[in-house]
């Protein structure tokens, strides 16, 4: 008998029936001729290298209701009021999780909140298809996550590939060496080191520290998970980490935008 699938397991099968059942509702070829309609992407690595640049933690500030490990988060979400709440704080992107099964996401939160804020978007979620590329471009997304875990290398390229021709930037999500090396080999991606073990959902910052040394200098890189405090940011800092994806410790805040500045002040 084989082991028990892991949390992301259970979520790339899940994944797999979900992307089918919107294929019913709005084909492949709907989605393309959506796509080539949509305006121009807003520059997501761009707006977190322009952050950096200036000496500033570049914060990619995250809208989530729940997750697998800690159930709902945060009982009064309005994902608009706390993207503004957010832009206000001085948060360089943000990110909507739009997972419905899994985070309480959906397609509309992203929507709704790029339409209300300047800011550029990260689409959170499990992308393991073409279809949902071209969905992400047509809901706003201006940069996805492609976790190398969750994508065999060829899959990975192809996905990495299709979405820059749609405009969008990518964020590759690591968590060990091997992982790295394969995100490396893509010259405009965004490293984000995930502190969270997807497997178990175990965090450790331990995660970014061991791999930076492997990491060239001009790369760009995101430390993901686990930092709550100004003591975590200030760490990483004092290693050349400067962008930050943070949710959990703003999401548990009556307001996240107030949490977001005090924990990157000073």
């Amino acid at each position: 008998m084989g082991n028990p699938p892991t949390i992301l397991g259970k979520i790339l099968d899940r994944k797999i029936v979900e992307i089918e059942s919107r294929q019913h509702h709005l084909s492949l070829g709907s989605l393309r001729e959506k796509s080539a309609s949509m305006g121009p992407a807003r520059g997501f690595s761009k707006r977190l290298r322009e952050r950096v640049a200036l000496g500033e933690a570049a914060v990619i500030a995250e809208i989530k209701r729940a997750s697998p490990s800690r159930g709902v988060i945060r009982e009064d979400f309005d994902p608009v009021s706390i993207a503004i709440s957010y832009a206000r704080a001085g948060a360089a992107c943000l990110s909507v999780l739009t997972d419905v099964d899994f985070f309480q996401g959906s397609d509309a939160h992203l929507t709704a909140v790029r339409a209300q804020t300047d800011l550029p978007v990260l689409r959170k979620d499990f992308v393991i298809d073409s279809y949902q590329l071209y969905e992400s471009r047509v809901m706003g997304a201006d940069c996805v996550l492609l976790i190398v875990s969750a994508l065999q290398p060829k899959r990975l390229a192809e996905l990495y590939h299709l979405a820059r021709s749609l405009q969008m930037d990518v964020l590759i999500e690591v968590h060990d060496e091997t992982e790295l090396a394969l995100a490396l080999g893509f010259d405009d991606a965004i490293v984000g080191i995930n502190n969270r073990n997807l497997h178990t959902f175990e965090t450790s910052l331990e995660t970014t520290y061991r791999l930076l040394d492997h990491i060239p200098p001009q790369s760009l890189v995101v430390t993901e998970s686990g930092i709550r405090t100004r003591g975590d940011i200030a760490a990483m800092r004092a290693r050349n980490v400067h962008t930050f994806l943070i949710g959990e410790a703003f999401m548990r805040s009556p307001d996240p935008g107030a949490e977001l500045a005090e924990l990157v002040s000073g």
